[in-house]
């Protein structure tokens, strides 16, 4: 049970996919409709929340209450003109936060409220968690979620944060194409051993809202991400988008109508137009669309095929292709060096993208994975790798840091400050570096993406402020020591800061300060690299020795001073100013999706036992005009089926809104009579068949009864008051069947009957336990011999006795 708790979650901005881990091998969980793909759609309504594939399907009737594309909203601010780009195009309302993000402004429980999308992500979430509960039966332990590898920092807190409102424990945000890239490798038997050449695959990943390009080495149990290229704009609601604005200006010239200018039936077009794209990718005729009662009640007709969709989508293939020749470029192989490119994701099917990947990589695309749920599939494998709770092949993997991470340092005067990169684009993830600066007071601490590296205008990661630190006793700098991380999420922190003090001629012992092999076993877990890092020449141009030089010294007497050295490591508090929601603020999240979850699961309650009462009104009064009309006699047939009548007028008028109890306490009224006539009816077709089996098991008990009487050779050595006994039982269960025959045939089917099934299913029993008493009556106690036969004739004489009477008991 365990190892099924161990799954993984692909997170995307149209669909989620769930899978697990299990003993054999990975399988992709079903929802509640019985599909792999769940929408990542979340909706509100005057009573509840409506989740997943509910809420995808009343889209069209509450779109103001409806919320989609929320993942590209993750961390990110209001004002970012990317973000308002998309708010464009969305049905519902947003609003700015006091904090600067963007609220999500919906109608629950007849209130208004403003959600963050963390918030709304983690009701997603909620319902991917219950989903896999629901079919696995068993508590969600752990898991990974999928993160586009384009994340920056902030976005992926805001991820992290979500699953921590939700409660899952996320054991790694995995990057889309690393999850991708393990789904394939991992069940490849014949990679080259670490001594040979790599294998080299690309993976092109085009889905709904976004294009991930990488590339990625193959050894025998491992796997390196050489370099990643993306476009977050572009996916296959770009192309939906530029189809429906050229359609729409078909429908205003043919028809006059705008659908730009309805929000319902611009939606409905999207979706339309969704249908049409993925029909193009398998037919180059021209295909047809038809939408019934469009706008102001109007039909309308139009067609396209694959050539003007591509004409149309031109710059989006450019795109593509710059996408792709820029990964070729980052990730520094040759062509000839690439053993396969692999698809994944809903949108590279289209036939102009596989054109692209031909033309680029001067090879076809492979199909070898499953397109749609490759990347859950990575994620369930790398949680099952994390997990104890699961045993699997080792497989390592390497990821990548896919922006270059700056860091820049206050100081109390200009020539104190500095600047750095601290990590390089698609630098080996995850990954901690030791730099060291040599300061004599608190310092602040930037971290940062450089400038036009990410395709967001806000590149921030931290600010932190460390503390304590203090001159030397001359004055002078102090060495501090920092560590900067990549952690298994992707994301940068600074994770600790360290003064390093000197001490002469100390007897106590001291921590000594490790090399950079040491450091890296001491200071880091197994699966990551540390690198111990001292600031290049250029960055401590502005930094001071400790000490000044003093006299010269002959080299003995240096010798012994530096052997009488040790140095000592004292940790600094690091005050951090970062990006997104603090601890109270998750912590405070967290408790109101528990009251949601709640107040949920209440309405679902209600609404069962509405549906109860209602679905056993209906049934009642369908079968008392068939099946049960001979179980009760007319003149209460017509006031049961009046009594029915009002009930169901009740429960569409003032019994629409009741609570739960009122809806179980009229249930409860209503069986008290229906069930008598459903019992009826079950005796009555029951009760044959256990007369029958009565009938039967009294006949073999007398039978039973007849052999022993027949031995009468062997009645000496029986017990004669059981045998009478015995016979007794049987001739009285004999008249009791018979007596209640005739009373129950005599009985109308419409009156409760005097005798039940389980009566008589009890009288039987009492038969077959006379005929087991028959089948082993014990023997009565022989009297002694007057004279003591001989040895050899009284052993003989015993032997067969005992073999008659064994053959008396089988006969």
């Amino acid at each position: 049970m365990a190892a099924m708790s161990v799954i993984g979650i692909d997170f995307g901005n149209e669909s989620c996919y769930v899978a697990v881990a299990r003993a054999g091998g990975i399988e992709t969980i079903a929802n509640d409709y019985s599909l792999r793909a769940t929408p990542s759609c979340v909706a509100f309504s005057e009573k509840t929340r409506i989740l997943g594939v509910a809420a995808k399907n009343q889209l069209v009737t509450n779109m103001k209450n409806t919320v989609y594309g929320f993942k590209r909203l993750l961390g990110r601010q209001y004002k970012d003109p990317f973000i308002q780009k998309d708010l464009q195009s969305l049905t519902y309302q947003t609003v700015e936060t006091p904090s600067g993000g963007v609220g999500i402004k919906v109608n629950y429980l007849n209130e208004p409220h403003v959600f963050h999308p963390e918030q709304i992500t983690a009701m997603l979430l909620t319902k991917l968690k219950a989903i896999s509960e629901e079919a696995l039966n068993t508590k969600i332990n752990d898991c990974v979620i999928s993160v586009p590898s384009y994340f920056t920092n902030t976005e992926r807190k805001a991820l992290l944060n979500a699953a921590s409102i939700a409660g899952l424990n996320v054991l790694r945000l995995f990057n889309e194409t690393t999850a991708t890239a393990l789904a394939y490798g991992i069940y490849k038997q014949d990679l080259p051993p670490p001594e040979e050449k790599p294998r080299n695959v690309v993976f092109v990943d085009c889905g709904y809202s976004s294009l991930q390009v990488s590339a990625c080495a193959f050894h025998k149990g491992k796997l390196k991400m050489l370099a990643c290229a993306a476009d977050p704009d572009l996916g296959g609601h770009s192309f939906d988008v530029i189809l429906a604005e050229h359609l729409s200006k078909d429908l205003k010239a043919r028809y006059n109508i705008n659908p730009m200018t309805n929000a319902r039936a611009y939606t409905r077009l999207l979706t339309e137009v969704d249908k049409l794209k993925k029909q193009m990718s398998a037919n180059s005729t021209k295909l047809p669309l038809n939408i019934e009662c469009f706008m102001e009640d109007k039909d309308v007709h139009c067609d396209m095929k694959r050539a003007d969709m591509e004409e149309l989508c031109a710059g989006l293939f450019q795109r593509v292709e710059k996408t792709l020749r820029q990964c070729l470029e980052d990730s520094k192989l040759k062509l000839e060096d690439i053993h396969a490119v692999e698809i994944v994701g809903g949108s590279s099917r289209v036939p102009a993208i596989k054109q692209l990947i031909e033309v680029v990589f001067n090879k076809p695309a492979s199909t070898t994975l499953n397109q749609d749920e490759a990347v859950a599939r990575g994620c369930a494998l790398q949680c099952a790798m994390l997990s104890p709770a699961v045993r699997v092949r080792d497989f390592a993997v390497t990821d990548i840091q896919m922006y270059p991470v700056h860091i820049n340092w206050d100081g109390h005067d200009a020539q104190d400050q500095g600047e750095m990169e601290v990590f390089s684009k698609n630098h080996a993830a995850p990954f901690s570096k030791v730099l060291t600066l040599y300061k004599k007071e608190s310092f602040n601490l930037k971290a940062f993406y450089p400038p036009n590296s990410v395709p967001y205008p806000d590149p921030r990661i931290g600010e932190y402020c460390i503390k304590n630190i203090k001159p030397t006793a001359q004055g002078g700098t102090q060495k501090v020591k920092l560590k900067i991380r990549i952690n298994i999420h992707g994301i940068v922190s600074v994770s600790s800061a360290s003064l390093i003090e000197q001490i002469k001629g100390s007897a106590e012992p001291m921590d000594v300060e490790v090399n950079e092999e040491e450091h890296k076993e001491k200071e880091q877990p197994a699966q990551e690299t540390t690198q111990e890092q001292q600031q290049p020449p250029e960055a401590n141009a502005n930094s001071q020795d400790a000490q000044p030089n003093g006299p010269a010294e002959d080299d003995d007497a240096e010798k012994k001073e530096k052997k009488r050295k040790t140095v000592k490591s004292v940790d600094l508090p690091i005050e951090e100013f970062l990006p997104g929601f603090s601890s109270s603020e998750v912590s405070s999240f967290f408790e109101a999706e528990g009251q949601m979850m709640a107040a949920d699961r209440q309405e679902k309650d209600r609404v069962d036992a509405r549906n109860s009462l209602e679905e056993y009104v209906y049934e009642l009064r369908g079968k008392l005009s068939e099946e049960l009309s001979a179980y009760v006699v007319e003149k209460d047939r017509s006031s049961l089926v009046e009594q029915l009548d009002q009930m169901e007028n009740w429960l569409y008028e003032e019994g629409e809104e009741c609570v739960k109890q009122v809806y179980m306490d009229k249930l409860g009224s209503l069986r008290s009579i229906g069930d008598a006539i459903y019992q009826r009816k079950m005796e009555y077709e029951a009760r044959p068949k256990a007369l029958e089996e009565l009938s039967v098991a009294i006949q073999l008990a007398f039978k039973n009864l007849e052999q022993y009487k027949a031995r009468e050779d062997k009645l000496k050595n029986l017990d004669p008051a059981t045998v009478e006994k015995s016979e007794q039982n049987i001739r009285n269960l004999h008249h009791w069947c018979e007596e209640k025959r005739a009373i129950l045939s005599a009985t109308p089917l419409h009156q409760n009957p005097p005798v039940s099934v389980a009566e008589i299913l009890a009288e039987k029993e009492k038969a077959v336990s006379e005929i087991k008493l028959l089948s082993t009556m014990p023997k009565v106690a022989p009297e002694p011999a007057k004279q003591q036969p001989p040895p050899e004739q009284s052993q003989e004489s015993t032997q067969d006795e005992k073999m008659k009477t064994e053959n008396g008991e089988q006969d």
